[in-house]
């Protein structure tokens, strides 16, 4: 039973932080690359974020980057994305993912539910 849980979204003003967490469950979680996508209403479905097995290597959209920060924590099944000096453009539903190969694979086998992030004055 593969499960992917989204959390941490909710409403915040422009410049500010919101920290998502993605608990994963029902597969070996630190053999498998995670990522974070999102999606605004009306629009398709864009990357955001990855991070390899270990930890060790990281990628981030160029709209994004400096911004927000994906981590994992192996011990705990959970990946994180901090999201600083939020915009009103980051507004989406994000979404937490896993695959098993590469972070720049583009091969996501399991999804979450998403988390609603509203950034808004």
């Amino acid at each position: 039973q593969v499960q992917l849980v989204e959390s941490g979204g909710g409403l915040v003003q422009p410049g500010g932080s919101l920290r998502l967490s993605c608990a994963a469950s029902g597969f070996t979680f630190s053999s498998y690359a995670m990522g974070w996508f999102r999606q605004a209403p009306g629009k398709e479905r864009e990357f955001v974020a990855a991070i390899s097995w270990s930890g060790s290597a990281t990628k981030h959209a160029d709209s994004v980057k400096g911004r927000f920060t994906i981590s994992r924590d192996n011990a705990k099944n959970t990946v994180y994305l901090q999201m600083n000096s939020l915009k009103p453009e980051d507004t989406a539903v994000y979404y937490c993912a896993a695959g098993p190969r590469t972070i720049y694979s583009d091969n996501w086998n399991y999804w979450g539910q998403g988390t609603q992030v509203t950034v808004s004055s």
